[in-house]
C-alpha cells in the first residue's frame, strides 16, 4: 500500500466490479478507506461486498453498501455509512448508472428515467450530501463519470443527455464548492466494462461504423477497449493534494491516452447595430458567417 491518500475517505459508487471496482480499488492502494457501492447484493461477476473483500485482502480498509443512489435517501445513507464507519469523507467518485439503449422513437419513459436517474440524479444525489460535509472540512474531491456520449451519440439519447447533464452538473459544482477547497472534475472512460462488451452495445457500435457515424480508429477502440485499471491513476491524481488548483475540468481517458477537452467558447457572431436580424438576412449570413466550414453531422439520407 502507497500512503498518497493516507486517512482520506471515499465513497465510490457502482463499484461491484468493472471502472468502479477498479477505482475504489486503486484508491485503497493509496491508503484511502474506502466505501463501494451497487445496487444489491450477489450480482454475476462481482458486487460491493466482494470489492471490499478484495481491498481488505490488500491490507486496506473497505465497507460496501447496497442501494441505488437514484433514490435520494439512499445516497443520504450511503455518505453517512462513510462518516458512521471511518468518520469523515473526503472522495466522492459518482460512477453508478444504468443505460436502456434504444432508438429516440422507441425509447419508452422507463427507459429515459432508469438512464437518467441513475447517471445524472445519482450523481447529484451524493455530491449534495458530500458536499455539506466537504464544505465544513474545507477539503474535498467529487469526480464524474461522463462519455464521450455527451457530444453526440446515436441508440441511447437518454445516456447522452445523462452524460452531457454531468459535464454540466461538474462545471456548476466545481464553482460553488472551490472557494471552500473543494473539487469536481470529469472524466470520460473508454474501458472493457460489462456494459460495453455486452453483444447488444457491441452491436450498436457496428451499425453506427458502417453507417459512417463513427471512425475506424474510434469503432476499433470501443470494440477492442483497454482494462478498467487504465483510468485509475488520472482518478488518484485527481483527488491528491498535488491536484488542488485542477476543477471544473473534463478529461477523455483511452489507454495511455489522456486528453483534456477545451472550454466551451463562442466561436463566432454577427451583429446587427440597429434593429433584430430578419429572416431574409440570416439566411444568407449565418451560412456565409457563424456556419462557415459546417457540415451536417448526420445528413438525410434516401428512404429505404
Amino acid at each position: 500500500m502507497a500512503a498518497r491518500l493516507k486517512d482520506r475517505v471515499a465513497v465510490v459508487t457502482g463499484s461491484g466490479q468493472g471502472i468502479g471496482k477498479a477505482i475504489a480499488v486503486a484508491l485503497a492502494k493509496e491508503g484511502a478507506k474506502v466505501v463501494t457501492n451497487n445496487r444489491r447484493p450477489g450480482t454475476e461477476g462481482g458486487d460491493a461486498e466482494t470489492a471490499a473483500k478484495e481491498i481488505e485482502a490488500l491490507g486496506g480498509q473497505a465497507v460496501p453498501f447496497f442501494g441505488s443512489v437514484s433514490e435520494f435517501d439512499v445516497a443520504e445513507k450511503i455518505i453517512q455509512t462513510a462518516v458512521d464507519s471511518f468518520g469523515r469523507v473526503d472522495i466522492l467518485v459518482n460512477n453508478a448508472g444504468a443505460d436502456a439503449p434504444r432508438m429516440v422513437w422507441n425509447m419508452t419513459e422507463e427507459d429515459w428515467d432508469r438512464c437518467v436517474d441513475s447517471f445524472l440524479k445519482g450523481s447529484f444525489n451524493c455530491t449534495r450530501f458530500a458536499c455539506g460535509l466537504m464544505r465544513e472540512q474545507r477539503w474535498g474531491r467529487i469526480i464524474n463519470t461522463t462519455s464521450t456520449a455527451w457530444l453526440g451519440t446515436v441508440g441511447h439519447c437518454n445516456y447522452g443527455a445523462a452524460k452531457a447533464g454531468l459535464v454540466g452538473l461538474t462545471r456548476a459544482v466545481a464553482r460553488e464548492m472551490g472557494r471552500y477547497g473543494v473539487t469536481c472534475n470529469a472524466y470520460a472512460p473508454t474501458a472493457a466494462t460489462r456494459f460495453t462488451l455486452s453483444d447488444e452495445i457491441v452491436a450498436g457500435f457496428k451499425k453506427r461504423y458502417e453507417a459512417g457515424l463513427m471512425t475506424k480508429e474510434r469503432y476499433e477502440e470501443l470494440t477492442n477497449p483497454p482494462s478498467p485499471e487504465t483510468v485509475t491513476p488520472l482518478i488518484v491524481y485527481l483527488c491528491t493534494d498535488e491536484a488542488a488548483d485542477i476543477n471544473g475540468q473534463v478529461f477523455d481517458v483511452t489507454g495511455g491516452s489522456i486528453a483534456i477537452y477545451s472550454e466551451p467558447v463562442k466561436k463566432k457572431s454577427i451583429v446587427k447595430e440597429e434593429g433584430l436580424w430578419t429572416v431574409e438576412e440570416l439566411m444568407d449570413q449565418v451560412p456565409k458567417v457563424l456556419l462557415e466550414g459546417y457540415k451536417n453531422p448526420a445528413p438525410p439520407q434516401p428512404a429505404k
